[in-house]
C-alpha cells in the first residue's frame, strides 16, 4: 500500500498565528491520514497519496487565511 509522509515546520515568530500541527493535519486529512506535533514542528502520514498534489496546493490559501 502506498503511503505519504508529511512534515511541517513553522518559524517561532509565526507560531502565534500558525501551528504546525494544524497545518499538517489539514494536509493529512486530504490524504487519508492524521498527525500532530508541536506548534513549530509536526508530522503526519496518509494512505491516499494520490490526493497529495491538491492538498499541497491548498496550503498557500490556508496560510494566507491565518496571517
Amino acid at each position: 500500500m502506498a503511503r505519504s509522509g508529511l512534515i511541517a515546520g513553522v518559524t517561532s515568530d509565526l507560531t502565534s498565528k500558525l501551528k504546525a500541527g494544524e497545518l499538517v493535519n489539514m494536509v493529512a486529512q486530504q490524504v487519508g491520514g492524521k498527525g500532530g506535533g508541536r506548534p513549530d514542528m509536526a508530522m503526519a502520514g496518509g494512505t491516499q497519496p494520490e490526493h497529495l498534489a491538491q492538498a499541497l496546493a491548498d496550503v498557500q490559501g490556508w496560510v494566507k487565511a491565518r496571517t
